[in-house]
């Protein structure tokens, strides 16, 4: 079993691949993977303005407003009016996309994977549940608020907002929040 605790603290922003905003990376798979070479990446993005979203060929994204009033994606030409709070809402990362925001700056947590080599399932949680990693996979839980805490057979560990756990291989336990998580697990493709 693997586990690694990753503090909101510790997150330094980096700028977008487009230079439009900073994000905070929280993991990639594998580990240190830059921009073109990640299986699996999940971040913080601080969005402050109007504009275009970077281009990920053969990614798949799925984004989850965590902060402000949402936004209006335009994905291909499409609109996507992204307004409700924590609903994860997923699009092709290789097609034209725009961001106009509703009413204020926003944080989006996003998850995005490399089409055929993994798959990501993002889910918002509240209250208790086990973490599951799949076979030969991972999960990845970013509580949204403070006081969660990981429960495990060597005693807890609190999870503050923003702080994450990633794990593969064994359950490393239970997530009991106060609040709400997001739970992504990441599997082969």
């Amino acid at each position: 079993m693997t586990v690694r605790i990753l503090r909101a603290a510790d997150l330094g922003p980096a700028p977008w691949k487009n230079g439009g905003g900073l994000t905070r990376e929280i993991a990639t798979g594998p580990e240190g993977a830059g921009a073109d070479a990640f299986d699996w990446r999940v971040s913080l993005a601080d969005v402050t303005a109007d504009g275009p979203f970077s281009a990920f060929p053969g990614v798949d994204r799925i984004l989850t407003v965590v902060e402000g009033a949402g936004m209006d994606l335009v994905v291909g030409g499409e609109h996507h009016i992204v307004d409700e709070p924590l609903w994860p809402h997923g699009f092709p990362g290789d097609l034209p996309t725009e961001g106009f925001l509703l009413g204020g700056p926003v944080v989006n947590l996003n998850v995005m994977y490399r089409r055929g080599r993994t798959r990501a399932e993002t889910a918002v949680v509240c209250g208790t549940v086990r973490l599951l990693p799949p076979e030969g996979g991972a999960v990845l839980t970013v509580s949204l608020d403070d006081g969660a805490e990981l429960e495990s057979v060597g005693g807890g560990v609190r999870l503050d907002r923003y702080d994450a756990v990633l794990a593969a291989g064994e359950s490393p336990g239970v997530l009991r929040t106060m609040g709400q998580a997001v739970l992504i697990t990441l599997s082969g493709g």
